[in-house]
């Protein structure tokens, strides 16, 4: 398989309001600078933590046909480094810390609860509160236990049940020390990748290799979420809806939204009917969902033709994800949210695949200078949180691709802050770019 094309097809991308009773997240800031402005990088579990032996992407990653350049192994064994990586993240400037809680380490096989799990991602949360940084949280960052994709994912109503009461369980073991909860990733994301154009010419491989994982499972209907494409919406709506009415019932007093895909694009030509028919199908279902607010996640954009998106032109800076170098994605991607929404944002992700660090920190700057026009503007943003902290597994594409502000030493795990580190770390301490 063409590594480079499909890279885009599944790696990373990618109601109502706030009351007073649910703490400070509910504070609207009046700009970048305002101390309830969430400043912050990123992480998911299962890309940073290593060992997630009881995920579905597990065996996704050990059958053949494969479809991931490197196994995840170690990742970057963050499971036994979060209190240096926490403490370094606030040392750098920050003070908010996004991550995830892995299903698999809590409920590794269906109704078996790991109170050990629990008790791990509880001292992660203790960390962040240590450090001073507030605690945003994910729920599912893509990946399910496989016992939940040998049922089908969420196309199983009881895998959908199962969700809501992870959750439940998740508020009540440590609801006190999070800030703020995303149920899903990316619910969206295969939309935008179908529109990408990719999704068609690599169907065959991503259903040879949920076959494959299903054999080796002794499982026929095994169905990782991740790569299932769309055919799993109405499960994952059901799931964070039902989520977010066990998370309230358990006392959560946290705001709990949804983070989703979504590129800043443009009219190819000037027909706009293709642009307008692929923001429809991108976000109108998610964003008609329950929830206090929504996350943006945005690398890039480009423009899109009445059926599909158009390739970048020649001469495109292009990312090592094949991604136009596009800063400016970011402004782009909140004005369209909060064109389609009432509810809060949170850029929840934005960064950019790149060996040159000077790329990162002038992509930085220029995706920070979108963020406070957007304040100036008056929209309601309330954060900026850079994917990612360190330079990760990166799905499908492996290890090569590297999106973090400090890399990590594959053997030894050292953590190296870059450049961009201090950078984006000093934009934080002032709360903007202080021009």
């Amino acid at each position: 398989m063409e590594r480079r094309s499909f890279i885009g097809l599944v790696g990373g991308v990618a109601g109502g309001a706030f009351v007073a009773a649910r703490g400070g997240a509910a504070t609207r800031p009046k700009s970048a600078s305002n101390t309830d402005f969430l400043w912050g990088t990123a992480g998911s579990a299962y890309q940073s933590e290593g060992g997630n032996i009881a995920s579905d992407l597990w065996v996704m990653e050990h059958v053949q046909p494969a479809i991931f350049a490197d196994p995840s192994g170690d990742a970057c064994d963050t499971y036994h480094r979060f209190d240096e990586d926490i403490a370094l993240s606030a040392s750098l400037g920050f003070n908010t810390h996004r991550f995830g809680i892995e299903w698999s380490r809590i409920e590794p096989e269906r109704g078996q609860i790991s109170h050990a799990g629990l008790a791990y991602y509880r001292r992660v949360l203790e960390s962040c509160h240590r450090h001073g940084l507030k605690a945003v949280v994910t729920l599912s960052h893509f990946t399910v236990p496989r016992w939940v994709a040998a049922s089908g994912g969420f196309t199983d109503p009881a895998n959908v049940d199962a969700f809501a009461a992870h959750c439940d369980r998740v508020v009540g073991a440590m609801g006190d020390l999070i800030h703020m909860a995303a149920t899903f990733n990316e619910p969206n994301l295969a939309t935008v990748v179908r529109w990408s154009g990719v999704a068609e010419k690599y169907r065959p491989f991503i259903q040879a290799a949920q076959k494959a994982a299903g054999t080796a499972q002794n499982a026929p209907a095994w169905s990782s979420p991740m790569l299932a494409g769309e055919l799993q919406y109405d499960g994952i709506v059901a799931a964070h809806e039902q989520a977010v009415v066990a998370m309230r019932k358990a006392g959560a007093r946290f705001p709990i939204g949804l983070t989703l895909a979504i590129p800043a694009d443009r009219a190819a030509g000037g027909d706009d009917s293709g642009l307008k028919r692929k923001q429809s199908e991108m976000l109108d279902r998610w964003l008609a969902a329950s929830g206090d607010f929504v996350g943006v996640q945005v690398y890039t954009g480009g423009e899109v033709g009445p059926k599909a998106d158009v390739p970048p032109p020649p001469g495109t800076e292009l990312t090592q994800m094949g991604y136009a170098f596009t800063p400016g994605a970011v402004e782009g991607a909140i004005r369209l949210a909060a064109s389609r929404t009432d509810r809060p944002l949170y850029v929840t992700e934005n960064g950019v695949a790149t060996e040159d660090d000077s790329r990162r920190i002038a992509y930085i700057e220029g995706a920070v200078a979108g963020v406070e026009r957007c304040l100036a503007d008056g929209i309601d943003l309330r954060g900026y949180i850079h994917w990612s902290l360190l330079d990760n597994w990166e799905w499908v594409a492996g290890y090569r691709p590297k999106f973090g502000l400090v890399a990590v030493e594959p053997k030894t795990f050292r953590r190296l802050p870059k450049p961009s580190a201090r950078f984006l770390g000093d934009i934080a301490r002032r709360g903007g770019l202080g021009r």
